[in-house]
């Protein structure tokens, strides 16, 4: 008896476990085809208001040291203010909306300015571009030459083409006659440099790293390896310049100095960039690959003041309507266990950079 129902004990396992697989497989599935979908939106922009943030946590502060009765009754005044106050917006948005048609509304008090802000945390592919282009289009649909944009700007730089496109990108801003300031807490070199340089007005935190206007190229070579294996490796290439520098032939002094003219050639178009945008700049000087901070960024013209974005929008709360612009895309369970796992290793990886960072560059 104790033999059969173990027995059937692990037959009735077996076939949970199959049912369980079945059922993973057809969900699967499923959320593949509801995500992929011909038509359905991939996602949606969403709008915070930073000045009731900043008074939600001031008046939280002051609550502290108000007795029981009097916390009670300002509760009271504050909900019938927040209930008049959101239906004054809500027809305030909809005869905006019939004024300027379909897009993305936004109201401002009679008097106040907008402020929109954008958020840019760029990785070596410029990957938030496609989300910042959506941010923009969104926002140049509602903003007049008296509002402005923001664009709190982390990025090292990274792929030429990608970055170039992030920077024509804020160009748009500006061809509409909207003044955009970019604010840098910690760095813009190189292709974020290149965005920066875009802007109205360039601000950075004391110690943010500005700068690195040079391109850089570098690629391993394995011949030596597979020459000393006896492996051969055949490349055919239709056009003599076609593959100038390759990983795995042996490269020619011909390709190497192809490749350097069009590396220069690059960094021409990048300086001929900058200049156009900052004419003060003396573009010679700066564009040597070198970085700068604090003082000597903006005696060098690279930032035009000294300031923190938390300070700058503070200041921008207190006579201004600030709006935070995000573009949320909705992602299937794959897309989402995809950017799970590349987070994780782009995490590792900026775990070891941020140690190697700490130690070339420490106080004390």
């Amino acid at each position: 008896m104790t033999t059969f129902l173990a027995e059937y004990g692990l037959f009735l396992l077996k076939v949970l476990t199959f049912l369980f697989a079945v059922l993973a497989v057809i969900f699967t599935i499923f959320m593949l085809g509801k995500g992929n979908r011909r038509g359905a939106p991939k996602g949606h922009i969403e709008i915070t208001k930073l000045n009731e943030s900043i008074e939600d946590m001031s008046e939280a502060l002051q609550k502290i040291n108000l007795d029981p009765e009097a916390l009670k009754q300002n509760m009271k005044e504050e909900k019938a203010e927040r209930k008049a106050k959101a239906k004054a917006e809500k027809r305030a948005a909809k005869e905006a909306k019939k004024k300027r048609g379909e897009g993305t509304t936004v109201v401002s008090e009679p008097g106040r300015k907008s402020v929109f802000v954008l958020d840019f945390d760029g990785d070596i592919r410029g990957s938030q571009v496609g989300s910042m282009r959506k941010e923009i289009s969104a926002i140049l649909t509602t903003a007049e030459a008296e509002d402005e944009v923001v664009v709190r700007l982390e990025s090292g730089g990274g792929m030429v083409t990608s970055y170039g496109l992030a920077a024509s990108q804020l160009d748009r801003i500006v061809k509409k006659g909207i003044p955009l300031t970019v604010c840098i807490d910690k760095v813009a070199a190189s292709g974020g440099y290149m965005m920066a340089c875009v802007a109205s007005k360039i601000l950075a935190a004391p110690f943010a790293v500005v700068g690195s206007i040079g391109v850089v190229a570098q690629i391993p070579n394995f011949h030596r390896l597979l020459k000393d294996n006896k492996v051969d490796f055949e490349l055919m290439t239709a056009g003599k310049f076609k593959r100038t520098l390759t990983m795995f032939g042996e490269n020619t002094d011909e390709g190497r100095e192809k490749f350097i003219e069009d590396i220069e050639r690059i960094h021409d178009q990048f300086k001929g960039y900058v200049k156009l945008h900052r004419p003060k700049l003396d573009i010679e000087t700066v564009a040597t690959g070198e970085t700068w901070s604090g003082n000597d960024a903006v005696e060098m013209n690279l930032v035009d003041d000294l300031l923190t974005s938390d300070e700058y929008l503070m200041r921008a709360c207190e006579e201004c309507d600030v709006f935070e612009v995000k573009y949320k895309e909705k992602k299937n369970v794959m897309e989402r266990f995809g950017m799970a796992a590349q987070n994780s290793v782009d995490g590792l990886l900026m775990k070891w950079f941020d140690r190697l960072m700490k130690a070339r560059y420490s106080i004390g």
